[in-house]
């Protein structure tokens, strides 16, 4: 795996805080990148999943899609 070399500039308190908890290690930072990464993926899914929600209103909910199932089974569709 390749690497790149980072420098961050926190404040002070923040930096210290952080370096106490064992936050400013490789793998902790590596760990929060990839949570942080994979949440905003999540997100963006999420809004995108209402952006198509909004743009079909006409899509039939499964009430609809039953009755037009058991119409087509009898023979006639039901909005005619």
């Amino acid at each position: 795996m390749k690497t790149v070399t980072l420098t961050i500039t926190l404040p002070r308190e923040l930096a210290t805080e952080a370096r106490q908890a064992g936050l400013l290690t490789a793998q902790s930072l590596v760990a929060l990148l990839k949570r942080e990464l994979r949440q905003r993926r999540i997100d963006n899914l999420f809004a995108a999943i209402d952006r198509l929600d909004q743009k079909n209103l006409d899509i039939l909910d499964i009430d609809e899609v039953s009755a037009e199932i058991a119409a087509a089974r009898a023979g006639k569709a039901p909005n005619c």
